[in-house]
């Protein structure tokens, strides 16, 4: 049998005070209630000694104020890089002093409204509601009239409703020209993947990117278009160099993009980055894995899940977007030209 939990009335009996007064002890409220030191010492100790914790059930029912967060999002649990989103969320919940409830859809709108209605059910605080890939999204009609911070997307909203949460793309794309123009390149630079309008990432790493090297009056020598999957881009890269392309630097837009390129610079004999530099973004487990490692511009998952939780829980301001700082990660894949 477990042992019956200690009650509030057993704190104040032994601490020989009344329940009021050891409950506004507990709650820190001594100083405003004028509760003398002698008083509080003792019901401090009584609850010590019988391991008293709150009921916090009891607590919510009567404050309307569980201490609970949750997050929902379609993929980004499962995900294992995104997964420090999750781990950023969690260690600001708990400076908060809260729970972190997480709960995944898969994309499913029928399964996201039982969900967020299931939470809603207990009584959850406010949400952070997540992407795994940085999108415009429709906030559920349920989650109306509660906290919300967006985490990873947005809404096309002239004026924004609510905060969001997303990695600096375009700050990102100036990041990456500066570090190839530092290292000395200014020609043969290409661009490696789809920067399809549609792909919120791979548009603002471009734009970042002409608008670093236009800057410095550098441009891309041009682009090895291919979906951001290592065969694809080894199946471009290894066309591209046999059909004449000689590239000094590439730029590739994500890592499993770079894994394919480095295949193929070897195939063709190719060493990096003797031969050709390549620089790359996310800052995934393949970028310390490939050899030599690979520089890439970090995705700032822990910071993203810690900053979403800490708008929400933190003093309301008016709600805009807040881009986090995605740092780049020097390795040994850029050389000198």
């Amino acid at each position: 049998m477990p042992q019956q939990r200690a009650t509030l009335l057993q704190v104040a009996q032994r601490a020989g005070v009344s329940r009021s007064t050891a409950s506004f002890v507990l709650a820190g409220r001594h100083v405003d209630m004028r509760i003398s030191e002698d008083a509080r010492q003792r019901v401090l100790r009584a609850a010590q000694e019988l391991d008293y914790r709150p009921n916090l059930m009891a607590r919510s029912l009567r404050t309307k104020v569980t201490k609970t967060v949750a997050l929902v999002s379609d993929t980004l649990a499962s995900d294992p890089y995104a997964g420090r989103a999750i781990h950023g969320a969690l260690a600001a919940a708990v400076a908060h002093g809260h729970l972190l409830f997480i709960g995944e859809t898969e994309g499913d709108a029928v399964v996201e409204d039982k969900l967020i209605s299931d939470f809603l059910d207990r009584q959850v605080d406010a949400f952070v509601y997540a992407s795994m890939f940085t999108r415009y999204v429709r906030i559920p009609k349920v989650l109306k009239g509660h906290p919300v911070v967006l985490l990873n997307c947005l809404t096309r909203a002239a004026k924004p409703a609510y905060h969001a949460v997303i990695p600096d793309e375009v700050g990102a794309g100036w990041s990456a020209a500066k570090t190839i123009i530092e290292a000395g390149h200014r020609d043969g630079i290409h661009l490696v993947g789809n920067p399809a309008q549609h792909v919120f990432a791979g548009r603002e790493r471009l734009a970042g990117i002409r608008e670093g090297f236009g800057a410095a009056g550098v441009k891309l020598a041009g682009t090895i278009d291919c979906d951001w999957w290592p065969e694809p881009a080894y199946e471009a890269v290894r066309a591209a160099l046999a059909n004449g392309l000689n590239p000094r630097t590439l730029i590739c837009l994500n890592d499993r993009i770079a894994l394919g390129a480095y295949q193929a610079l070897r195939e063709s004999g190719r060493a990096v980055p003797d031969d050709v530099s390549v620089l790359s973004f996310d800052d995934s487990d393949l970028a310390a894995w490939l050899r030599p490692q690979l520089t890439s511009i970090s995705l700032p998952h822990y910071q993203l899940g810690w900053k979403a939780v800490e708008l929400l829980l933190g003093s309301p301001g008016k709600p805009e977007v807040h881009r986090v700082p995605m740092p780049v990660r020097l390795r040994a894949s850029i050389g000198k030209p």
